[in-house]
C-alpha cells in the first residue's frame, strides 16, 4: 500500500507515482529524525543532493512550504517536507479522491509499466504479486503455475517487441557478458539481468515535471525463489521465458509466486537500484554493495603474479616483481599471490583419463615447498609475507584459493585433509549453459569429478585455512571457481543449498580471520551467488585479461562496463589485471582508472610501461580512486559498442568535485552466438564519431559546491589533447576513435564567482584520472565584485589536494596570485583556453594528507 499522507485531516491521494520510493523511504524511517531526501539518494548513489535528482525542485516557490506533514499513523513530523511532486491542496480539494494505479501491473494479458505495455498475451497460468510489502509500489513479483511437478520449468510470459533492451547474461558458467536487441527472439540463454527502454518518449526532462512522456526503463531480475534458480531466454516466436531450475532430481515444486522481480521509472540507475533493494527486503539473504566494507586494497596500486608467472609462481619470483615494480617509482602496496602456491596432487595413474588432462586436488591447507624457507622448512609462507610488507612496504598480501579449495576440490582420503569429508561429485551443467559454452561435454572437472566438501563441515575448512593464513601476516584472499557450486547440488538439497551453505561459512570465516574485510569473489557470476551475498565487497567484473588474445581487449572494457549495472548493486566490481607493457595496455589502464575498483597489474619482472603507470598510481603508492562503479552513459546503455559499427562507449564516474567520462572505440570483436566464442568481426567504418556531453556524468550536479547556484555549465578536460572546452549542459562535444583508441574527459561545474568571472578545477591532470586528487573544495568571494581590466579582487578558491604532478585548473581570467601551503609559486596561464596549471613537485608532507592550494582571483 501506498502510505497515507495528510495535511491536516485531509488526505492528499494525487501523487505522482514517479517519487512513491520517497514516501517509502520516509515511512519507514519515521524514528530517525535525520532521514531526509539526501540521505535517500546517498543510499544509492553515496553523497548526492536532492536539487540534481528533481531538477524542477525550488525551495522557495513550492507549493508545500508552509505545511507540515504528518506520515501514516506515526506522531513524527517533517516541517517544510517540499520534494515531492503532489498537487497542490487547493487544486486536491477540488478534484475528486483519485486511486494511483501501480507502475508495474498485468491488465488485459499485457504487462503495463507506467501505461506502456511491454509484454503481451501473458499466459493464464502466469502469476503477478504486488512488491509493496517489500518495498514501494514500483514493482511486481512474477511467478507461474505448471501441472507437473518437476526439478526444471520453463515458462513463457508472454511477448516481448518494440522495446530495447540490454541483457547480462552468462556466456560461460563463470562469466556474464552484453547483448543488446528489440525483441524476445534476441534474448540469449541465461539472461540474469534485464534492463528494457520503451521506445515512446524523450529522454529530456520537461520543465514542469510532467512524466507522461518520458523514456520509460523496466528492470526485469530473476530471483531465487527457495531452492530454485531463475533466469529468461528468448525463442523464436519473441516470447520471454522464465527458465526455473533445482539443480537435483529430487527436489520438485509445481508453483512459483516470486521467481521473477519487475520494476520500472525514468531514471535507469535508481530504477535499477530500487529493484535490487526491493529484492533485498524480500529475499532477505544479500546486502548491497554500500552496505559493505570496502577493503583496503582499492585505495592503492597492486600487483598480482598471474599473468607473470602462472602456476609456477615461487616467493623468488614474487621478491622480484615487487622489487621490479618500485623501481620505477610505482610502487604496489598490495600482491595477490595467484595460484601457485598450496600443496596439491593428481589422482593416481590407474584413476585417470589419459586423453583428459590430470585434475590437481588440494591435499593440504599449508604453502607447498616453493613457498617455505630453505634452510628453515617450517617458516611457511611468513617468510614472502615478512620480506613483501618489511622490505618492499606492502600493506596488504592475498593469496588465491577456489571456493572448493581447489580446480579438482579437495583430494578425497588424504587423512590431513579426512576431517572436511570430501567426496567426488560430477558436475550436472545446466542446459543453457551448455548451449552457451559446449566445452563443458570435455571439460576436466566434468570428466574427473570433483572432491567436495561435506556442506557441514566447509566453515571448518575455511576457518582452519584462513586462520593458518591470518597467522602468518596474509589479509586477504581471492575466491574462484565460485560458480561450479551449482553444478553439485544433487543430493545436497540443489544448486540455491549448496551454494547459500558454502557461501555463509566464506562470510564467516572471512569476518572472523580478515578484519580488512579482504575478499575478492572471482569467477562467480551466478545469481545462486549474487543473492546469498552478505561480506564479499568485491566481485571480479568479467572474464579474464588475455595478454596473449587479439581479440579479447575491447570486449573486455565492454564487458566489466555493462556487467557492472548489475554487479556493482551487489559489490564493487574490480575490472581485472593488465599488463602495463603491452599494446592494449593504454587502454586498458585507464578504464580502470575510471572503474571504481582496484587498480593492480600482472607485469612480468623488468617489463613495464613506468610512464603510463604513472598516470595511475602516486609515488606512495597510492591512486586516485573515483566514488562509484564505472558504468555505461545513459545514452550508451542499449547501443551495442562491440558489435553495431557506429557506437562508441561512454563510461561515466563521479569524484568528489569533478566527473569523469571515459570514451572507447570496442567495435569489431564481441561473443558469437552461432560459433560461442569471441571471434573478430567487420566494422563499417575506420573511425567512430560520437559525442560527448556534460550531462553524460549522471550524477554531475553534486560536484558543484553549491547545485542550487549552478547553471548547468561545466569546463572539460581532454586527457589526450589538453585541451580545455566550456560547454552549457545538454551541448556536445564531438568524438572520434578508431578501434582500440580511447580518450578521457575530465568534466567540472562551472562557479561563477563574480560578473564576467568564473572557475572550475579539474585537478592533477598528468593522470588519467585528474579530478579523484581533488578533495576539498571552498570559493571566497568579495561582496560585489567585478571584473574590471583584471584589476578588481574577486576572492580566492582553496583546494585540498592529494598526491603530486601538474595541476589544472579552468578560470575565465588570469588569477593575481598561486600559493601552495604558505608559499606563493609560479603558474601558466592559457588566455585563449582558460587553463591555469601550476607544479606539485612532491607528495604532501607525512603529517598532512594533502596540500592546500590557493588561487586568488
Amino acid at each position: 500500500m501506498v502510505p497515507n499522507i495528510v495535511q491536516g485531516s485531509r488526505p492528499i491521494t494525487a501523487i505522482n507515482s514517479s517519487y512513491i520510493p520517497l514516501f517509502y523511504h520516509f515511512k519507514h524511517n519515521l524514528h530517525n529524525k535525520s532521514s531526509s531526501l539526501t540521505s535517500y539518494f546517498r543510499r544509492y548513489h553515496g553523497n548526492c543532493n536532492v536539487k540534481s535528482n528533481f531538477p524542477n525542485f525550488d525551495r522557495k516557490s513550492s507549493a508545500l512550504q508552509q505545511h507540515s506533514f504528518s506520515l501514516g499513523s506515526s506522531n513524527n513530523s517533517f516541517n517544510n517536507l517540499r520534494a515531492f511532486s503532489v498537487k497542490s491542496l487547493k487544486t486536491v480539494e477540488k478534484e475528486r479522491e483519485m486511486t494511483i494505479t501501480p507502475a508495474v501491473r498485468i491488465a488485459d494479458r499485457k504487462v503495463i509499466v507506467k501505461d506502456r505495455t511491454i509484454l503481451t498475451g501473458v499466459p493464464d497460468n502466469v502469476i503477478a504479486t504486488s512488491g509493496s510489502s517489500s518495498g514501494p509500489v514500483e514493482g511486481v513479483f512474477i511467478g507461474a503455475e505448471f501441472n507437473n511437478e518437476s526439478s526444471s520449468h520453463v515458462a513463457s510470459l508472454g511477448t516481448l517487441r518494440d522495446v530495447r533492451f540490454m541483457a547480462c547474461f552468462r556466456f560461460k558458467l563463470w562469466w556474464m557478458a552484453q547483448k543488446m536487441g528489440d525483441k524476445g527472439g534476441d534474448i540469449p540463454l541465461e539472461t540474469q539481468f534485464l534492463l528494457l527502454e520503451t521506445k515512446d518518449g524523450s529522454h529530456i526532462q520537461s520543465e514542469n515535471g510532467d512524466e507522461s512522456n518520458q523514456v520509460v526503463y523496466a528492470v526485469l531480475l530473476p530471483l531465487i525463489e527457495g531452492p530454485f534458480r531463475a533466469c529468461l531466454q528468448g525463442n523464436s516466436r519473441d516470447e520471454l521465458e522464465l527458465c526455473l531450475e533445482s539443480g537435483d532430481d529430487d527436489i520438485k515444486a509445481s508453483s512459483f509466486t516470486h521467481s521473477l522481480f519487475i520494476s520500472a521509472g525514468t531514471d535507469p540507475y535508481a530504477t535499477i537500484f530500487e529493484a535490487i533493494r526491493a529484492v533485498k527486503l524480500h529475499l532477505n539473504t544479500f546486502r548491497q554493495r554500500h552496505e559493505k566494507k570496502l577493503p583496503g586494497i582499492v585505495d592503492y596500486f597492486g600487483w598480482c603474479t598471474w599473468d607473470a608467472f602462472y602456476q609456477q609462481v615461487t616467493q623468488e619470483g614474487v621478491e622480484a616483481g615487487l622489487a621490479s615494480l618500485s623501481s620505477g617509482g610505482t610502487p604496489p602496496r598490495f600482491v595477490i599471490i595467484d595460484d601457485g602456491w598450496q600443496s596439491v596432487g593428481v589422482d593416481s595413474q590407474k584413476d585417470q583419463d589419459n586423453d583428459i588432462t590430470p585434475l590437481p586436488r588440494l591435499t593440504g591447507i599449508k604453502e607447498n615447498d616453493k613457498f617455505q624457507k630453505k634452510d628453515d622448512p617450517s617458516v611457511g609462507i611468513r617468510n614472502i609475507v615478512n620480506i613483501a610488507k618489511e622490505k618492499y612496504g606492502l600493506k596488504y598480501v592475498y593469496v588465491w584459493h577456489a571456493i572448493t579449495g581447489y580446480w579438482g576440490g579437495v583430494r578425497p582420503g588424504v587423512k590431513e585433509m579426512e576431517e572436511y569429508e570430501s567426496l567426488l561429485k560430477y558436475p550436472n551443467v545446466s542446459k543453457g549453459v551448455v548451449e552457451n559454452e559446449p566445452m563443458w561435454k570435455t571439460d576436466p572437472i566434468k570428466v574427473h569429478g570433483l572432491g567436495l566438501m561435506n556442506p557441514k563441515s566447509v566453515y571448518k575448512f575455511y576457518n582452519d585455512l584462513h586462520k593458518y593464513l591470518a597467522s602468518n601476516g596474509i589479509d586477504g584472499v581471492k575466491v574462484d571457481v565460485q560458480c561450479i557450486l551449482e553444478t553439485l547440488g544433487a543430493g545436497l538439497g540443489g544448486r540455491v543449498e549448496v551454494t547459500r551453505q558454502y557461501h555463509q561459512a566464506l562470510d564467516a570465516s572471512v569476518a572472523r580471520n580478515f578484519p580488512d574485510n579482504g575478499c575478492i569473489a572471482c569467477m562467480s557470476h551466478n545469481t545462486d551467488a549474487l543473492y546469498c551475498s552478505k561480506q564479499t565487497a568485491i566481485v571480479r567484473a568479467s572474464d579474464d585479461f588475455y595478454p596473449r588474445d587479439r581479440v579479447s581487449h575491447t570486449i573486455h572494457i565492454a564487458a566489466v562496463a555493462y556487467n557492472s549495472v548489475f554487479l556493482g548493486e551487489f559489490m564493487q566490481p574490480d575490472w581485472d589485471m593488465f599488463h602495463s607493457d603491452h599494446p592494449a595496455g593504454e587502454y586498458h589502464a585507464s578504464a580502470r582508472a575510471i572503474s571504481g575498483g582496484p587498480i593492480y597489474v600482472s607485469d612480468a619482472p623488468g617489463k613495464h610501461n613506468f610512464d603510463l603507470l604513472k598516470k595511475l598510481v602516486l609515488p606512495d603508492g597510492s591512486v586516485l580512486r573515483p566514488r562509484l562503479p564505472g558504468r555505461p552513459t545513459r545514452d550508451c546503455l542499449f547501443n551495442d559498442p562491440a558489435r553495431d559499427g557506429v557506437s562508441l562507449l561512454k563510461i561515466w564516474n563521479m569524484n568528489k568535485y569533478t566527473g569523469v567520462v571515459g570514451v572507447y572505440n570496442c567495435q569489431g570483436a564481441a561473443w558469437s552466438s552461432s560459433e560461442r566464442k569471441n571471434t573478430f568481426h567487420q566494422t563499417k567504418t575506420e573511425a567512430i564519431t560520437g559525442v560527448v556531453r556534460g550531462s553524460d556524468v549522471h550524477l554531475v550536479t553534486e560536484a558543484a559546491v553549491d547545485p542550487s547556484d549552478w547553471n548547468g555549465d561545466c569546463a572539460i578536460y581532454r586527457h589526450k589533447t589538453g585541451d580545455v572546452i566550456t560547454l552549457p549542459y545538454n551541448a556536445a562535444l564531438p568524438v572520434s576513435l578508431k578501434v582500440l583508441e580511447f580518450d578521457i574527459f575530465t568534466i567540472t561545474p562551472i562557479r561563477v564567482l563574480a560578473q564576467g568571472f568564473s572557475f572550475a578545477p579539474f585537478g592533477l591532470i598528468n593522470m588519467f584520472n585528474a579530478g579523484g586528487a581533488i578533495h576539498g573544495l571552498t570559493y571566497q568571494v568579495r561582496s560585489g565584485a567585478q571584473v574590471e581590466n583584471g584589476s578588481a579582487h574577486v576572492g580566492k578558491v582553496q583546494m585540498e589536494v592529494k598526491g603530486c604532478g601538474l595541476f589544472g585548473a579552468f578560470s575565465s581570467e588570469r588569477p593575481r596570485k598561486c600559493r601552495v601551503g604558505s608559499k606563493e609559486v609560479e603558474f601558466s596561464y592559457d588566455s585563449g583556453s582558460g587553463l591555469i596549471t601550476l607544479r606539485l613537485d612532491r607528495m604532501p608532507d607525512e603529517s598532512k594528507n594533502y596540500h592546500i592550494v590557493e588561487i586568488e582571483l
